[in-house]
């Protein structure tokens, strides 16, 4: 007769090194998943979401019907987004990007049109009597002043994602939430934290890779700060 095993799987506890050596791959996919599912998201609701802040800005009826949309759309539960959009992608990846798509327009759009608002009108107004034609304008002048707005709403939007797709685990698509929703169902201790833990370095280290990304794309920031610190 042996004696059962002495490990903290066998006890099944929350904090299991032995978790992590023995189910190293599947983690590794897991976490893999969910960086595809949640870059893919947020670069499509990034790309949607500029031509509709811009078009927000230079007709302003739009603003009001583009807002209340996107809004709506966010305040819609995930679970009901995703039965609607059943229909349309089935069983699959993209049912989840779309939902995730459509929950970060909000975030992106506001604070796109936010950034664009606070273009100061002599800055536009100096531009256009140097030349600059309205996509000129945009591109180089409209947009880059933008961006520090645009960046904090791609930020929110990004960590916001990464808790997201967790949901997309009812689909059988969700990343570390496949592990989470199976470990709950089983009450697997150590893969629940593991994947929980995950999905939270995950989003901290996608909002300061961001964070770093808005600081060289914007030095001009950092050149008021430190002479305002002066």
């Amino acid at each position: 007769m042996t004696a059962p095993p002495d490990d903290c799987l066998a006890h099944n506890e929350w904090i299991c090194g032995e978790y992590l050596s023995t189910r190293r791959q599947i983690v590794l996919d897991a976490v893999v998943q969910h960086l595809e599912l949640t870059a893919v998201s947020v670069v499509i609701a990034l790309v949607v979401a500029v031509p509709l802040a811009v078009l927000a800005r230079r007709w302003r009826w739009a603003a009001g019907p583009v807002l209340a949309l996107t809004t709506i759309l966010y305040t819609i539960p995930s679970l009901a987004m995703f039965s609607l959009l059943l229909p349309v992608y089935g069983l699959s990846a993209s049912l989840v990007v779309a939902g995730l798509v459509l929950y970060s327009l909000t975030l992106l759009v506001r604070n796109i049109l936010a950034g664009l608002r606070a273009v100061p009108e002599e800055t536009r107004q100096a531009a256009r009597g140097m030349g600059y034609g309205p996509i000129r304008l945009l591109l180089t002048v409209e947009l880059p002043l933008a961006l520090p707005a645009a960046m904090a709403g791609l930020r929110i939007a990004t960590v916001s994602a990464v808790s997201l797709v967790t949901v997309g685990a009812i689909v059988g698509f969700g990343g570390l939430g496949n592990l989470i929703y199976t470990g709950m169902n089983t009450y697997f201790k150590a893969q629940v934290l593991t994947a929980s833990v995950l999905c939270v370095v995950i989003a901290v280290a996608a909002d300061l890779l961001l964070l770093g990304v808005q600081r060289l794309l914007t030095p001009w920031e950092r050149a008021a700060g430190a002479g305002a610190r002066s």
